[in-house]
């Protein structure tokens, strides 16, 4: 896959005003407006061009802009700004309308004021403060879903939220089009990684298309063929290659047919444009070994992967590949697995039977082949690695039944205390925030799955943001949460649902 997530996208910005102002006022709207988006779009953390559009000043002009840009597929989403005051009832028919993501930016041109110059010239120029009062108004009353952004547009804090925005909103025009390879089905009677793929595809946006595993095994190229010598190639160069998986070693056969998987699958995903795929070991059916090592390296370039047909695993990995690009640290797929329970410094021990993304490794990692111990498949390859310490978040959509709800949890992960020589998988040690009990209860109450998304690229604001956008519920637990607060503000989601109709 030829993967620039970001490289089609942009974001307009749309400014109000009206014609009550006259030319000249109107004029120099519209050059304050051009300089803005200049400077965003010339802002590093900003992922993505910041295009300014023409003045607003009509309920007709206003239509017609939000229209393009919901028709348009670079646009990801729209920053608006009321410069001037810029009556409400203007925006309704383009609001009512709108359905991509919308950012309320809350600023004025200038900084500081010029007491001493302050004429109304300069007052009926600079009306943000009651201008935007005006348009929150109106979004509230339509219940228009927005991000509000306020502070001075210079302030790097402001730029940096706007850019967490942007990284969300190109997430979320990723999942419009986004489609799921199912390899398989789903693990038998597993619950929490099964769903409601229809209600996704309404509420998300991305599909999830079944595909036998013939589909793959039908796809494996000769042993022979050029594109498994050039992979079993760039496997020895890329990796710390275990000795007996090297040419003439007892086990470089596995290798050869790891290959082979790697390059079955990325044929099958590339024939039907799928970003994302699940699979399980249940489910092997003309292939040998469970793709160990292609999962991984089909991550490390952007692919989202779910193991046990996990489908919304897959699809937010490839979601928060999208929004991470270009930032530093990775995403991969991950499982909480076991725990260290020392009291008082309790640690969560993150890994999966094989895969886990090479994109969070802390240095070069190994290739090696051991036994699964689960599944009666032949022994897979994969890689082996710690995850890179550091602050990471860990996420997981979940489906209710009637709504769905995203669980995000922030986490500190450490370098293992001690070695682990027989534990032949990737993996990340942590300690969940606030604290071991607050954290794992508070997931369990809020029903988060055992398979999650973990990002060392990506904060809580990001996923937030994503769920405003998606109308989807949004669980936080981070250093400030407690059990009480988490308990009851899940009693008031349901609640809120509730009245709501389901909606």
């Amino acid at each position: 896959m030829t993967d620039d997530p970001l490289g089609n996208r942009e974001v307009w910005l749309v400014v109000g005003s009206q014609e009550l102002y006259g030319e000249a006022t109107l004029a120099l709207v519209d050059q304050h407006a051009r300089e803005l988006a200049a400077a965003l779009d010339g802002e590093p953390v900003i992922p993505v061009p910041v295009v300014a559009k023409p003045v607003v000043t009509s309920s007709e002009a206003i239509r017609r802009t939000l229209l393009e840009a919901d028709a348009s597929d670079a646009c990801a989403g729209v920053v608006a700004w009321m410069h001037t005051f810029s009556p409400a009832q203007m925006w309704i028919p383009g609001l009512t309308a709108f359905r991509k993501p919308l950012l309320h930016l809350h600023t004025q041109f200038n900084r500081s004021l010029p007491w001493q110059e302050i004429d109304m010239d300069f007052m009926n120029l600079n009306q943000s403060a009651h201008g935007d009062r005006e348009f929150g108004f109106i979004t509230t009353r339509l219940g228009t879903r927005r991000k509000i952004v306020a502070g001075h547009w210079q302030d790097p804090e402001v730029r940096q939220r706007i850019a967490t925005w942007t990284r969300a909103a190109c997430g979320w025009a990723e999942a419009q089009s986004l489609s799921v390879a199912r390899f398989g089905d789903n693990m038998r009677r597993v619950a929490d990684t099964d769903g409601d793929k229809v209600e996704a595809e309404i509420r998300l946006g991305f599909s999830v298309d079944g595909f036998g595993v013939g589909a793959v095994a039908s796809a494996l190229p000769a042993p022979g063929a050029d594109t498994v010598v050039g992979l079993l190639s760039e496997y020895s160069e890329s990796y710390r290659l275990a000795d007996e998986l090297r040419p003439g070693g007892s086990r470089h056969s596995s290798l050869v047919e790891a290959a082979r998987i790697e390059v079955a699958l990325r044929d099958v995903l590339e024939l039907h444009g799928c970003r994302a795929f699940t699979d399980t070991f249940e489910d092997l059916h003309g292939i040998v070994q469970l793709p160990g090592i292609a999962s991984q390296r089909l991550m490390a370039d952007g692919y989202g992967f779910g193991a046990e047909g996990d489908w919304k695993a897959a699809a937010l990995v490839r979601i928060a590949k999208v929004m991470a690009a270009g930032l530093p640290g990775g995403t991969s797929f991950m499982e909480d697995y076991t725990y260290d329970l020392p009291a008082g410094a309790e640690l969560v021990l993150g890994a999966h039977m094989l895969e886990i993304c090479p994109s969070i490794a802390d240095g070069r990692p190994s290739c090696e082949i051991h036994p699964l111990s689960i599944g009666g498949a032949e022994d897979p390859v994969r890689l082996v690695f710690d995850a890179a310490p550091g602050p990471a978040v860990v996420v997981s959509l979940v489906d209710l039944g009637d709504r769905f709800r995203f669980v995000a949890n922030e986490v500190d992960v450490i370098a293992p205390p001690e070695a682990l020589p027989k534990l032949p998988v990737a993996r990340a040690v942590w300690r969940p925030r606030p604290g071991f009990a607050t954290a794992v209860e508070g997931w369990l109450a809020a029903g988060g799955s055992h398979h999650t998304v973990f990002t060392a690229a990506l904060g809580l604001e990001a996923f937030a943001d994503l769920a405003r956008i998606a109308g989807v519920e949004f669980v936080a637990i981070d250093s400030a949460s407690t059990l009480r607060e988490l308990e009851n503000e899940l009693r008031w989601n349901q609640a809120a649902h509730r009245v709501a109709g389901g909606a």
